[in-house]
C-alpha cells in the first residue's frame, strides 16, 4: 500500500489516528494519497471497510474514488457525495423519525418558484426565475432563513437579481408551498438530515455506530450546511481526515467557503497537518507561473497558499499572445491547435478554457472552420441555447415580414435591424448589472448583435435574410454528433480535469477579472479561478487576449492585471500602456480649453455629428457625447469605467455634491471608450470642460493609465 508514494503521501497514508488535515496543491496526487490511506488502514486491520465514509462533491469524483478503492482491496468502503450519503440516511430513518414514506423530491424548483411569484404578485421572466432560484439555494446551504436573507446577502456582497425584500418574500412563499404540497427539494435532503440528527439522539448514535471514520475531499468547497452535517456525523469523535486547497476555492457564489479548512487546526489543536506540494501534473514552467499568480494574491486564502514543486521534466514556456481582435484570437488558437495535432498531441488532450459560456461561439466556429473536432463541456452549444433559438426565430420572422414590422422602420442597415429585433428579445445597449442568468442571456444576444455587425462589415449590402442563412449554416455545422475532440469549457467546469495542452483565452480586464467582480474577495476569487485554469495544463499552456472585440475596433483592452509581472515585458506596478489611440476618430465639440492645454477642436455646422459605428446623424445630447447611437455596440473598457465610477463617488463625497456634478455617466462611458492618453485627447470628450479638465484632468488620466490616485481632485 505504501510503495510508490512520496514521503508526504506516505505520511498521509500512515496517519490513521486522530484528526488529519491534508493541504494538497493542484496535481499533487491527493486522491492517490487518501485512497491509499484508507486501503492501508483496512489492510492493517485498523479500519473496518463498512465503517468508513468518504465524501466528495461530484458523482464523478465519488465514482473514481470507489474504483481506486476496489483496485486497492477496500471495496466495502462507502464513497459518496454529501447529498447521496444524506439521502440514503434520510430514506432509512424517515419512517422512524417522522413516520410514513419520505416526501417526493422535486426534480426542478422552477415551477414552485413560478407559483410563489404568482402568489406574491411578482412578475419574473425566465432568467429572473433562474436567478431567484439560485438565491433560494444559496440561502438554504448557508442556513439563512427568509427573514435574514437581505442582511445575509448584503454581508456576502451578492448581486441580488431583485429587491432583497422581494426575494425574501418569494423564498418564504416557496417554503410554504412545498409544505402544502408535501414535497422537498435537493437542499432539504441535507437540512432534514441535519434536523433529524439534531433532534433524535438515538438516531444520531445509530449513524455514529455505523460510520466511525470520515474522509472529506475538496474540503475548501464545504458549505456551512454540509459542515454542520459532518459535525453531527462525527459527534464528539475526531476520526476525521480532510483534504483541500484554499487556493482552489472558486464556488463561493454557491455557499462554499474555505474557512472550515483554514480553521481546522483551531477546532482540532492536535491535528496532524500534511502539505502535498510535489506537482506530478504540470511542467516546471507551468508550475512557476501558477506559483507566481498566487504570490501576488491577497487575503486569508493567499496567506495559506502552497508553493508547488514540479516533479516533471522541463517543458515549453507558457505562450502569451496579444491579438488585434477576438476573431483573430480564435483563429490563432485554432492554428496553434493544428500545430499540436501535427506533432501528435491527441485532440482529446487539448482544451480551450474561457471565463463565460458566451465566449464559446467564436471558438466553436473557428474549430469547425478548421475541421478540428471538438466537444463542449458544461454548457449548451451556442446555437442550442433557448435565447439564441428564440432570437433566431424572431430574426427569421423579421426577414420574412420585415416590411410590416414597425421595429424596423428606423433601422437603416443590417446591424441596426438586428438590434431592433433583438431589443424585443431582451437585448439592451448596456449590459445588466451583476452575474446570473439575466447576464448570461444578455451575453448570448450581444454575441448575435456582434456577429451581425461583423457579417455586415465583411459583406456590405447584406440583408437580414442573408444573415439568417448564415446563422442557419453555422448552426447546422455545429449540430454534428459529439466527437472525442478538443474540449471547450468554462474555467468553472474545468475544475478537477487536466489536459496536455490548455489555451486560456480572453484573459483581459473586464473578463478576467470579470466586470462584476468588485470587492477584494471577488477579485481574489477571480485570481484563483485563473490559477485553476493554469494548473489544468500538463505541458503546453497558451494565454491570450484581444485588444478589441471586432476587426477594426478600438484597441483599448488591456491584458489581465493578474499577468502583471508574470508575462514578458510587464511589471508588477499598476500602470500599463494602453494599446492604440483614438483610432482616428475625431471627437470634437464647441467649448473652450483650459489654460495651458491644447484647444479642443470646434465642431461647425457643416460637419454634423455622426455615429462612429453606423454613421447615422446624431441629435440627442447623450448620443453626441458618446459619438455613437445609444443602440450601437460599445468597445468600452468596463474595468476602467468601474474605476472611474469609484473615483467619482469619492470626489462627490468630498465636495458634498451629487456624483453627476463631477461627471455624468455618459461622460464616464465616453472616457472609458476613448481611454485618452493626454489632456488634448481628454479635452476632446464632450462633458470635459475647461474647469473640470483643470480640476480633475490629471486624476482621470492617471486612472486611464492604470496609476493610483489619492485624495480629492487630481493625482497625488
Amino acid at each position: 500500500m505504501l510503495e510508490g508514494l512520496d514521503p508526504e503521501q506516505r505520511e498521509v497514508a500512515t496517519a490513521l489516528r486522530g484528526p488529519v488535515c491534508v493541504l494538497a496543491g493542484a496535481g499533487t496526487g491527493k486522491t492517490r494519497a487518501i485512497t491509499h490511506r484508507i486501503a492501508y488502514g483496512v489492510r492493517a486491520g485498523i479500519l473496518q471497510p463498512s465503517s468508513v465514509l468518504a465524501v466528495t462533491f461530484t458523482n464523478r469524483a465519488a465514482g473514481e474514488m470507489r474504483g481506486r478503492l476496489r483496485q486497492l482491496g477496500a471495496a466495502g468502503v462507502q464513497a459518496r457525495t454529501f447529498h447521496s450519503a444524506a439521502l440514503r440516511q434520510l430514506q432509512y430513518f424517515w419512517p422512524k423519525a417522522v413516520g410514513g414514506g419520505l416526501p417526493r423530491i422535486v426534480d426542478r424548483k422552477i415551477q414552485i418558484v413560478v407559483d410563489a411569484a404568482a402568489a406574491c404578485r411578482i412578475r419574473l421572466d425566465r432568467n429572473e426565475l433562474r436567478d431567484v432560484t439560485a438565491e433560494i439555494e444559496w440561502s438554504k446551504v448557508t442556513q439563512t432563513v427568509p427573514a435574514d436573507y437581505a442582511a445575509a446577502a448584503a454581508k456576502a456582497a451578492r448581486e441580488a437579481p431583485r429587491d432583497p425584500a422581494e426575494i425574501a418574500q418569494l423564498y418564504a412563499t416557496y417554503e410554504d408551498l412545498k409544505r402544502e404540497r408535501g414535497v422537498i427539494d435537493f437542499e432539504d435532503v441535507l437540512l432534514l438530515t441535519v434536523g433529524i440528527l439534531q433532534d433524535r439522539h438515538d438516531i444520531a448514535e445509530e449513524v455514529r455506530a455505523q460510520y466511525q471514520h470520515f474522509v472529506v475531499d475538496e474540503y475548501q468547497d464545504v458549505s456551512p450546511l454540509q459542515q454542520r452535517l459532518l459535525e453531527l456525523w462525527l459527534g464528539d469523535r475526531d476520526s476525521l481526515c480532510v483534504v483541500g486547497d484554499a487556493s482552489q476555492t472558486i464556488y463561493s457564489f454557491t455557499g462554499a467557503t474555505p474557512d472550515h479548512l483554514l480553521d481546522f487546526r483551531i477546532r482540532h489543536p492536535g491535528a496532524t497537518v500534511v502539505k502535498l506540494v510535489r506537482d506530478y501534473r504540470s511542467s516546471p514552467q507551468v508550475v512557476h507561473l501558477a506559483n507566481g499568480l498566487l504570490a501576488q494574491a491577497r487575503g486569508r486564502a493567499a496567506d495559506h497558499r502552497l508553493e508547488l514543486i514540479s516533479q516533471r521534466d522541463p517543458g515549453p514556456e507558457p505562450a502569451y499572445t496579444e491579438y488585434a481582435d477576438e476573431p483573430a484570437e480564435a483563429e490563432g488558437a485554432a492554428r496553434r491547435i493544428r500545430d499540436l495535432l501535427a506533432i501528435g498531441v491527441p485532440p482529446a488532450e487539448i482544451a480551450i478554457l474561457f471565463r463565460t459560456n458566451s465566449q464559446s461561439e467564436i471558438y466553436e466556429q473557428a474549430l469547425a472552420d478548421g475541421g478540428i473536432p471538438y466537444q463542449l463541456r458544461g454548457a449548451e452549444r451556442f446555437f442550442d441555447r433557448p435565447e439564441v433559438r428564440k432570437a433566431g426565430i424572431a430574426l427569421r420572422g423579421a426577414a420574412r415580414f420585415g416590411g410590416n414590422d414597425s421595429l424596423l422602420d428606423d433601422a437603416v442597415d443590417l446591424p441596426s435591424q438586428v438590434r431592433a429585433v433583438l431589443s424585443g428579445e431582451g437585448w439592451t445597449a448596456t449590459p445588466p448589472a451583476g452575474s446570473g442568468a439575466v447576464r448570461e442571456r444578455w451575453e448570448s444576444l450581444a454575441a448575435l448583435v456582434n456577429l451581425a455587425q461583423d457579417f455586415a462589415a465583411a459583406k456590405p449590402g447584406a440583408t437580414l435574410a442573408d444573415l439568417v442563412a448564415e446563422l442557419d449554416e453555422r448552426a447546422n455545422a455545429q449540430h454534428a454528433p459529439t466527437v472525442q475532440g478538443v474540449t471547450l469549457a468554462s474555467l468553472h467546469s474545468a475544475k478537477g480535469l487536466e489536459w496536455d495542452a490548455v489555451f486560456l483565452v480572453g484573459v483581459a480586464e473586464g473578463m478576467m477579472p470579470i466586470t462584476y467582480a468588485r470587492t477584494d474577495e471577488q477579485i481574489e476569487e477571480e485570481r484563483r479561478l485563473l490559477y485553476v485554469g493554469v494548473t489544468r495544463a500538463r505541458e503546453h499552456l497558451s494565454i491570450s487576449w484581444a485588444l478589441s472585440r471586432s476587426p477594426g475596433g478600438r484597441p483599448n483592452r488591456r491584458p489581465s492585471r493578474f499577468l502583471d509581472g508574470l508575462r514578458p515585458g510587464s511589471s508588477t506596478i499598476a500602470g500599463r500602456a494602453v494599446a492604440g489611440g483614438t483610432g482616428g476618430i475625431e471627437r470634437g465639440f464647441t467649448g473652450s480649453s483650459a489654460p495651458g492645454t491644447a484647444a479642443a477642436p470646434r465642431r461647425t455646422s457643416r460637419t454634423p455629428a455622426r455615429c462612429r459605428v453606423c454613421g447615422r446623424t446624431l441629435s440627442e445630447a447623450g448620443e453626441m457625447k458618446l459619438m455613437r447611437c445609444d443602440g450601437c455596440p460599445s468597445d468600452m473598457d468596463e474595468g476602467l469605467y468601474e474605476r472611474l465610477r469609484e473615483w467619482r463617488a469619492v470626489q462627490a463625497q468630498h465636495s458634498g455634491q451629487p456624483a453627476f456634478c463631477v461627471f455624468t455617466d455618459k461622460t464616464l462611458i465616453a472616457i472609458a471608450e476613448a481611454v485618452p492618453d493626454d489632456e488634448r485627447e481628454l479635452a476632446r470628450i464632450p462633458g470635459v470642460g475647461a474647469r473640470k479638465l483643470s480640476r480633475y484632468g490629471a486624476a482621470v488620466l492617471a486612472i486611464c493609465a492604470g496609476r493610483e490616485v489619492g485624495g480629492e481632485g487630481n493625482e497625488d
